[in-house]
Parts: structure tokens; sequence; C-alpha cells
């Protein structure tokens, strides 16, 4: 995926902080061992990995430990954030920001790009708390660089997250293959939303 970036955008891109996203329903804060459990309950789901390209199945307590630790030092994309519920509590998948390099498809200059990403425990689906992580994470990106375009993917096969990503004002740009730890080399589509579009969407009540 290829980004149209400010030339002084790589720079900027070091200096979003990660904040506390506070949502009408949702927190989204870094991961805690606190939420290990929950979260091993939630990813160990073939439903769930089948759609990611790197989270393995089974999944275990150790993997979780492992993810927690490895969010929280900075070796998982630039932002990661465990999806809690506002009145609750209660931890109910991650999202995040990611540097991405762009795809031989587009190819471009090879400066990184950014995209979102989410999942989602299978309870909690349908409820529209992807919608609504999609959009803090959309407002960040746009708020705290200079990026022109953000970009997204999902399965072919994945119907609920391209729902996600058309209410968030992301348009189709490409299919293309993606390879999975569970499912191989599959099909996914390509997003992109560019910041003219956003600045017409950022009230997210239209």
């Amino acid at each position: 995926m290829v980004a149209e970036i400010a030339e002084d955008s790589e720079e900027r891109l070091d200096l979003i902080d990660c904040p506390v996203l506070v949502t009408e329903r949702l927190v989204l804060r870094a991961p805690h061992f606190e939420d290990v459990d929950a979260i091993a309950n939630l990813a160990d789901n073939i439903r769930v990995a089948e759609m990611l390209s790197r989270m393995p199945h089974p999944y275990t307590k150790e993997h979780a430990v492992d993810f927690v630790r490895r969010a929280n030092a900075g070796e998982i994309g630039k932002c990661v954030y465990a999806v809690t519920l506002a009145q609750s509590g209660t931890f109910v998948g991650c999202c995040g920001i990611n540097y991405r390099r762009n795809r031989d498809d587009h190819a471009g200059d090879g400066r990184d790009t950014l995209e979102i990403g989410y999942w989602l425990g299978e309870p909690f689906w349908g409820k529209g708390y992807a919608t609504e992580a999609a959009h803090a994470l959309v407002d960040l990106v746009f708020r705290a660089t200079q990026v022109e375009k953000l970009y997204a993917s999902c399965r072919v096969s994945n119907i609920a997250s391209r729902r996600v990503l058309y209410k968030s004002g992301f348009q189709y740009m490409t299919t293309g293959m993606m390879d999975s730890i569970n499912a191989g080399n599959v099909p996914v589509e390509r997003y992109t939303l560019d910041r003219r579009t956003w600045i017409g969407l950022r009230s997210w009540s239209s």
C-alpha cells in the first residue's frame, strides 16, 4: 500500500504518543498483564484467528503474555490498544496502528505508511464496537500526523470487517494476497482513506 506522505511526515509519525482514547462506549488503552486471561480466552477462536495474518491457533496464555510484553515494548506496530468497555472495563479485543511497507502492486519509494487493524472477541461482534474503535484510530492518525492517506485490509470473506471499513470512510483500492499462518496464502481486499474524505466525515454522524 502506498501513502502520499509529506516530506517531514516520517519524523512526525514517531511523535504519536499513543494516548488513551475514549469514545462513547469504549476506552482504548495499552494492554496490561491483567488482560492476559481475557486475551487468551477471546483469541483462542479459529473464527478470529483465520481472519488475521499472525494470530496463532490454538492461542494460549503464553501467547497472550508474549503479546502484552511485545506490545508494551513497542515491538508490534506503533500504537497497540486493548479495546475495553467504558462502563465495566471488560476487555473485548485489540486494535492498533501499524507501519506498513509499500505493496509491490503499488510500488512507491519504499517509505513506511500507516494502516489500522482490529479484532474483537466473538461475544462482542455485531455491536458496533469495531467501528467505534476504528473511528478513534482514524481520528488519531489524521490529527497527530501529516499522513495524507491511511490504509486497511481485510479477508475477502470477512463481510463484517468490510462493513466496518466502509462505515469508517475507507474506499476499496485493490485485491491482493496475504500470508496467514493459519490459512496459508489467502485473498484480501485493500482499502484507503484520504485526509480530505476524513475531514468531511470526522463528525462520524453523517
